[in-house]
């Protein structure tokens, strides 16, 4: 890609994440690295990187919704969701675009201001319809072609944190944002 494009490229992806009012996020390949663990007595086991969950805080802060719709049911998922302060969540649902239309059922939305992050099949039903699809590079080829743009990382190592700063600073809130942490001189 030339420099011409990718400067193009760049500013038509900041401008559509300017846009964006409300981030879903899917779970297994996104907030996590997609493997399934489990233990002796068939437990779920998942991991979280603190930086998507630090990165999800400040979003929503910055006055960006998160949401999550996953095709898995899981405690733990309903756990980091709270932790997170996310209400809105669905589990176990493979059909993530009626999901999707359950959680908005009673707020007007415009497509065009929601971001959804995915990585495998069942995402591309909200994928293709809202206007920043976003995957991880881990993604299904399939999902990876439809993206707006794939994050350098991957899913459950800061992928989220990544998009998460992306939007805020396309919005001109990432240095607020970024504010309380940084040291003043007295």
């Amino acid at each position: 890609m030339s420099q011409v494009n990718a400067a193009n490229n760049a500013r038509n992806i900041d401008d559509k994440l300017s846009r964006v009012r409300h981030l879903i996020l899917d779970v297994d390949g996104v907030l996590t690295d997609g493997r399934l663990y489990f233990d002796n007595h068939g437990n779920e086991l998942k991991t979280f990187h603190t930086l998507d969950g630090h990165g999800i805080k400040m979003l929503q802060q910055s006055g960006v919704a998160v949401a999550i719709i996953t095709g898995r049911r899981s405690a733990l998922v309903e756990k980091r969701a709270s932790d997170l302060g996310i209400t809105r969540l669905i589990q176990g649902r493979e059909d993530k675009y009626i999901a999707f239309k359950e959680l908005f059922a009673n707020e007007p939305y415009d497509m065009e201001n929601i971001a959804y992050m995915g990585d495998d099949y069942p995402d591309l039903q909200l994928m293709t319809r809202v206007g920043c699809p976003i995957a991880v590079p881990n993604a299904a080829p399939p999902v990876a072609e439809r993206a707006l743009f794939t994050t350098e990382r991957s899913g459950g190592r800061g992928a989220v944190r990544e998009v998460c700063d992306r939007i805020m600073q396309a919005q001109g809130t990432f240095e607020a944002a970024l504010a309380p942490y940084l040291a003043t001189s007295n």
